[in-house]
């Protein structure tokens, strides 16, 4: 496996884990590489340190750059991208995934014409903002990094 440093075309930069470079460039001709802030798939890799793995084998907790030893995830991270999962978790397996119908399904039971349950599904940032201002209670799931791959 390989972290890729990487950046969209609108300055946003992010990580990406790959089982290899030419798996990085295969996804990213075919599109499947974007940004997890925009969407966009006009990505390129970015200059990164080398990962130092430690004795045990683990996946690198620190980087050395020119020297200095540097933290890649602190305890805090690492106890709030654990959150986030276990909660996308409970979410996923507590809902049920309406895909594009979401707006339109969150609104239904908003206003009484259907039965409340929970659903999760996708919406465009304009349908979520106008739920929202609708007064309809919704809420993005987090994405993880390492969930984009």
């Amino acid at each position: 496996m390989i972290l890729y440093a990487l950046a969209c075309g609108n300055g946003h930069r992010f990580e990406s884990w790959f089982r290899g470079s030419a798996d990085y460039e295969t996804q990213a001709v075919r599109g499947l590489v974007s940004c997890p802030l925009c969407q966009s798939t006009d990505v390129t890799k970015t200059i990164m340190a080398p990962a130092v793995v430690n004795r045990a084998g683990d996946a690198p907790a620190r980087e050395s750059v020119q020297g200095q030893e540097m933290v890649l995830l602190d305890e805090r991270q690492v106890e709030a991208r654990q959150f986030l999962k276990t909660f996308r978790d409970k979410v996923m397996s507590e809902s049920e995934d309406v895909g594009e119908q979401f707006p339109d399904e969150a609104r239904k039971m908003h206003e009484g014409d259907i039965p409340h349950r929970h659903i999760r599904g996708k919406a465009t940032i304009e349908e979520a903002r106008t739920l929202i201002e609708e007064g309809v209670t919704i809420l993005p799931l987090p994405v993880l990094p390492e969930e984009l791959n």
